[in-house]
């Protein structure tokens, strides 16, 4: 078995309630909420990984914060962990280029949307992360 993928997740949290984006339509994603993020590509570290994402899909800077928790999943497959990082935005004029919407939700109305299943993985570290906040 070869090297395992590895993906990484911004987990924003601002007033109780998290960042997350719809996914565009088509593929076995598509339309599905999640924490914004991607693969991380070779030579990359996880942090540039995220600010480019970000970057990318929204048209922010991001300030990336500690490491949060880790999931692993399989996709089409193919074993993958996904590392969830804190982060802040230095704006929020977010411009969509890869997502249907963005919004703020807290872990309560995240159970009830059609959220990824990786992501889904990661709830319990964000339940810790807002006990700390509290």
């Amino acid at each position: 078995m070869g090297e395992q993928k590895k993906s990484v997740a911004g987990i924003a949290l601002e007033d109780g309630k998290f960042f997350i984006a719809q996914r565009m339509p088509g593929g076995d994603m598509g339309e599905k909420w999640e924490f914004p993020g991607g693969k991380v590509e070779p030579g990359e570290t996880d942090e540039a990984a995220l600010r480019r994402e970000y970057e990318e899909e929204f048209g922010v800077p991001i300030t990336v914060g500690r490491l949060l928790g880790h999931a692993d999943f399989e996709h089409r497959g193919i074993q993958r962990i996904v590392n969830a990082y804190a982060v802040s935005f230095q704006d929020h004029n977010f411009r969509l280029s890869e997502h249907l919407a963005w919004a703020w939700a807290s872990l309560e109305e995240i159970t009830e949307l059609d959220f990824a299943g990786s992501d889904t993985k990661l709830l319990p570290a964000l339940r810790r992360f807002i006990a700390e906040k509290a």
